[in-house]
């Protein structure tokens, strides 16, 4: 789940923004996708409905942003944040729902078998959809102009604007790609749980903006890499999981995870710097 919310949130730092959204779309799109599920919609319809959500939401951030004239993402995010997860609360009455169809379930739960793995025999479907994501990102952005295109909006959209570059239009891309990746990760979440509940991804675009930031990326924009975010989710992943084994409070997770972002953009803070003065 991170780590998909992570390479979405890693499309608007590009830009420079943030999408504060991301664990709120997710639980608006899980419970969509549950519902409709549980509520006898075929399962091709219910598997797009989760993504389909979040690009919407997605799109809905970007064209607020570019439309409205906002000052800064955080605002129009926030109001999304909200949104989004007030609707989740009314459209299920703030009640989980459980008993998936197969369908549904597969890409979260279900692992591909390989003998020659030996007693290690198998890799998660949900696995195979993040290489796929990552692999296909780091591609689109490297190699087509669209990718190129936003991290020039990241580094100067002001430069980008005259050499004749949509920045409306690259910013819309990169928040409907962050709804998109929420709605996808509700889907994987949803198989995996067998189920949806309204109170998914509270605090989730925490831990999304520490991974980004962990894996190299700058908060001013234009600067990182997907193998760089991956890295940062790896981190992530070991550092709760290492917290937890260690029976070390939730509490205090949250704290240090709070002081780790803190860090990590002071480091940038001093690149920069740096940078300037060279």
């Amino acid at each position: 789940m991170n780590a998909l919310l992570a390479i979405g949130m890693f499309l608007v730092i590009l830009t420079a923004g943030i999408d504060l959204s991301v664990g709120s779309v997710l639980a608006l799109a899980m419970m969509g996708l549950a519902m409709a599920d549980v509520a006898g919609v075929p399962w091709p319809v219910a598997i797009l409905l989760g993504p389909a959500i979040g690009l919407v939401c997605g799109i809905v951030n970007g064209l607020g942003l570019t439309l409205l004239r906002l000052p800064h993402p955080f605002i129009m995010t926030l109001g999304t944040l909200n949104v989004a997860r007030g609707l989740t609360n009314l459209i299920s009455d703030g009640r989980p729902i459980s008993g998936l169809s197969y369908p549904v379930r597969f890409l979260g739960a279900e692992q591909i078998p390989i003998p020659r793995l030996g007693p290690f025999g198998a890799i998660p479907v949900s696995a195979l959809v993040l290489l796929i994501v990552y692999g296909g990102l780091a591609w689109f952005l490297n190699k087509t102009s669209i990718g190129r295109h936003i991290y020039a909006v990241g580094g100067n959209p002001h430069a980008a604007r005259v050499s004749g570059i949509s920045v409306d239009g690259i910013l819309v891309l990169v928040y409907a790609f962050s709804g998109f990746f929420a709605g996808l990760a509700a889907l994987l979440l949803a198989g995996r749980t067998d189920s949806g509940f309204p109170n998914a991804g509270i605090g989730a675009e925490l831990d999304a903006i520490a991974a980004v930031i962990i894996g190299g990326a700058s908060f001013f924009g234009g600067r990182g890499t997907v193998l760089g975010v991956f890295a940062g989710v790896l981190i992530m992943g070991l550092l709760r999981n290492g917290l937890n084994l260690m029976n070390v409070s939730v509490f205090w997770q949250q704290l240090l995870i709070g002081l780790i972002i803190i860090l990590a953009v002071y480091i940038d803070v001093l690149r920069r710097r740096a940078a300037v003065r060279s």
